[in-house]
């Protein structure tokens, strides 16, 4: 597992190439990601009205 084996980062780096082990910093476009952000922003959820309590008479046994 050295600087022969294309599946280690020593290996990548040797060969000069890269993969899953030896990513790219993804490249933004300017002003995208000011957009990507707030389109992630998740939208305002109505919380669910709480059921009101309810007793249960107890089962008698015979």
């Amino acid at each position: 597992m050295g600087k022969g084996d294309p599946k280690t980062r020593r290996g990548k780096t040797y060969r000069g190439n890269y993969g899953n082990t030896r990513p790219h910093a993804a490249k933004t476009v300017a002003g995208s990601r000011t957009v990507a952000v707030a389109a992630k922003k998740p939208a305002a959820v109505a919380k669910k009205a709480a059921a009101p309590a309810v007793r249960r008479a107890a089962v008698k046994k015979a």
